[in-house]
């Protein structure tokens, strides 16, 4: 063991106990968050999980709403390989949390992931004491992995993904990426590009294993027919009125998206134009810009569908959860984290629903799935907010163009489902070593 790990734990406990008695003096006057708090500290619910007796209990990590997602085929398969199987999910943001509910039957404990402080962690491991931990996509963090690996719990990253831009941090800390790398049993990577970059940073090549995108093969309801009624209900949606909708916009992109929505509405002015932040307390700022176009516009929480009628021509969303479902009226959609250098979003999802994905330069973070649209044809890249403008323009005015491309974006994705059967299998594979 070099000195990379203890150097990072002591340190990780100091910066935790000195701040702690300031941060907890603030929960206990306010109030706020106190449950989740807790459970970051590592205490849980008692009877956690509800485990059966000699059955494999797993604990999953999917860190926030993109992993949640990516998480429920892989743990729909381990369910078929190991029916008395026993799960707690763990999510470090809220927004992971509310979409985990709402996807996960009762039997699966949902839960806040521990900080990673060691005393936190080790109190997690005592509550869950899972018999292997298994983490979504890239999230090294050492003390819950070394620890993991003191325990002998069997431990696996699945649907890894370490991006060209990721890869650049890890690298600058290598010695204690290394390390806790070398406690992980299994890597089964998106691609052969996350392979060879886990190996860069660290990871054994005999350990690696490539799956694919485990997101192709998530599928709530099958992009049920009733919920594009409903939504068209919702947002008061009638005949062929175009849709634009614009998600998990971040920074700038709002303010790009509605200087293109002004120049649309000069040849479409019954255009309906749909915002959804990455990060909904952003919203009163989104307001501002959309006035400042002199463009009135309606919060999605405002709307029922009956009393509260969609009238605004723009509409922005702000409730969590709702982008998916929002997504089936489309007649063309844009992907945002991809006009500022973000590393880009989620394109799996309005492809989903056989949309035309619209997304600029910046998507270093989905490679794969942006490679695999953009050659069926239902990936269209953008340079910049004035082609933006053009190909939104030209698919508007050439509306079975845009169909055309969204059937070939939705075929993309399920020629290439399986992935999460092969997730599942090198977890299965590793609790029967």
């Amino acid at each position: 063991m070099n000195i990379a790990y203890p150097i990072y734990k002591y340190i990780t406990s100091g910066l935790f106990l000195a701040g702690f008695p300031f941060f907890w003096g603030y929960v206990r006057q306010t109030g706020r968050r106190e449950d989740e708090i807790r459970q970051r500290l590592g205490y849980y619910p008692p009877g956690l999980p509800s485990r059966r007796a000699g059955t494999p209990n797993l604990w999953i990590h999917a860190v926030s709403v993109g992993e949640v997602k990516a998480a429920v085929p892989i743990i729909e398969a381990l369910e078929t390989m190991m029916p008395d199987a026993a799960f707690v999910l763990s999510t470090t943001t809220s927004r992971g949390q509310v979409l985990a509910r709402e996807v996960f039957p009762a039997n699966v404990s949902i839960v806040y992931a521990p900080v990673d402080y060691i005393g936190a962690v080790r109190r997690a491991f005592s509550a869950i004491a899972p018999d292997a931990l298994v983490i979504l996509e890239t999230e090294i963090w050492p003390n819950l992995l070394v620890e993991a690996h003191r325990r002998g719990i069997q431990t696996a990253i699945v649907n890894g993904r370490v991006s060209a831009r990721t890869i650049k941090n890890y690298l600058k800390i290598k010695p204690l990426v290394k390390e806790t790398l070398e406690c992980v049993d299994a890597f089964s990577m998106i691609s052969a590009a996350d392979a060879e970059r886990v190996k860069r940073i660290g990871a054994r090549r005999q350990k690696i294993t490539v799956g694919g995108n485990s997101k192709f093969d998530f599928h709530p309801g099958e992009c049920d027919a009733s919920v594009t009624v409903r939504m068209r209900r919702l947002y008061n949606v009638t005949g062929d009125q175009p849709v634009i909708v614009a998600g998990s916009t971040r920074r700038s992109e709002e303010r790009i998206v509605l200087d293109a929505f002004a120049k649309i509405c000069q040849f479409f002015p019954d255009t309906l134009c749909i915002i959804a932040p990455r990060h909904i307390e952003r919203v009163n700022l989104i307001a501002d810009m959309v006035k400042d176009h002199g463009i009135s516009y309606q919060f999605s929480s405002d709307l029922d569908g009956n009393g509260a009628m969609r009238n605004a021509p723009v509409v922005i969303i702000d409730t969590i959860g709702e982008l998916q479902n929002t997504y089936s009226i489309a007649a063309i959609t844009f992907c945002g984290g991809s006009l500022v250098p973000l590393g880009g979003q989620n394109v799996l999802e309005p492809a989903r629903w056989a949309k035309p994905v619209l997304y600029g330069p910046s998507m270093e973070d989905f490679l794969d799935a942006k490679n695999l649209l953009e050659k069926s044809g239902g990936g269209i890249p953008v340079a910049d907010g004035n082609e933006l403008t053009e190909k939104l323009l030209f698919y508007l005015s050439h509306p079975e163009k845009a169909a055309h491309a969204g059937q070939m974006a939705r075929r993309a994705v399920m020629q290439n489902r399986g992935a999460s059967q092969r997730h599942a299998r090198v977890i299965y594979e590793l609790l029967n070593r």
